[in-house]
């Protein structure tokens, strides 16, 4: 069950759109935003920043900052493991060319989930997924929407569940970007790296080692974390002089029924402790190893 921040934040820095796996357009997510009052939200669509430009011109038709954000999908040790990066480089040629491959690698797997899907004869096409995902950014939950939508499930869960989770009838798995590889690559475009939703797979032990390559913030507060993760995820944070971020992680209804756009975040003094870290490391970034 969710537990919902007790104090309403003045930011959402985890929310996803239409780039990737969200229902809401840019522009839509900045409108939803400004009718509660957020002063700003994190746009952090997986492995696209194609949301941003959006983003930014409805942020300042409707007075509502956003920070630039990404979120990158890695593993360890069986487990997934997500990177929030903010803020990089834009015109990083390094940065712009993994992403571009981190796509095409979705695109190769959702294409070998459809065939497996039609092994077990759920057919699904390449159209209907075209037609859900509305960005450059494909993944799992629109193959799980399309189920839906052909009646083959009833909920998003049980089509993880039952098809394309892991373990499941349909699951491929994904191109392996280590926690390391991801943290370098958001730190080698300038931008702010920071583990997403730790608490989700109780990630205490192996923070340290990422913090020796990089990693300058912990997701404090988000939708999955209980009050206990929060307590501890913050003194870990203090412990590694960490910036304490927190989102919803912010889908849609359909996608995360339960997930409300500011159920979850911090306060705007994060927003201006990530964009200050950004700026004084810009021009170091290319100093930093870059291995894959």
């Amino acid at each position: 069950m969710l537990t919902q921040s007790s104090s309403f934040p003045e930011v959402d820095l985890h929310c996803h759109t239409t780039s990737s796996d969200g229902l809401f357009t840019p522009r839509g997510l900045i409108q939803e935003a400004s009718k509660l009052g957020l002063k700003a939200v994190g746009i952090t669509d997986h492995d696209t920043i194609s949301g941003w430009g959006e983003g930014l011109k409805a942020g300042e038709e409707y007075g509502v900052e956003i920070l630039r954000g990404i979120e990158l999908n890695t593993e360890w040790q069986g487990l997934e493991v997500h990177i929030l990066g903010y803020e990089p480089d834009p015109e990083s040629g390094q940065f712009q060319e993994k992403l571009q491959e981190l796509r095409e690698a979705r695109i190769r797997r959702m294409l070998k989930i459809l065939g497996r899907l039609h092994d077990l004869k759920i057919e699904i096409t390449v159209e209907e997924i075209k037609a859900i995902a509305l960005g450059e950014s494909v993944g799992r939950p629109h193959v799980a929407q399309a189920l839906m939508q052909r009646g083959y499930v009833k909920t998003i869960k049980e089509a993880f569940d039952s098809y394309i989770g892991i373990g499941a009838l349909a699951y491929i798995p994904r191109l392996k970007l280590t926690p390391e590889e991801g943290i370098k690559l958001i730190r080698t475009a300038g931008g702010v790296a920071v583990l997403a939703h730790p608490g989700v797979h109780q990630l205490r032990n192996q923070i340290s080692s990422w913090v020796k390559v990089g990693l300058q913030g912990i997701e404090v507060s988000h939708s999955e974390h209980t009050p206990e993760d929060e307590r501890d995820y913050s003194i870990i944070a203090e412990q590694f002089h960490l910036i304490k971020t927190g989102g919803s992680d912010f889908h849609g209804e359909e996608r995360k029924p339960e997930v409300k756009l500011g159920g979850w975040g911090v306060s705007y003094e994060v927003v201006k402790q990530i964009r200050q870290l950004a700026i004084s490391q810009k021009g170091k970034a290319n100093l930093l190893p870059m291995e894959f």
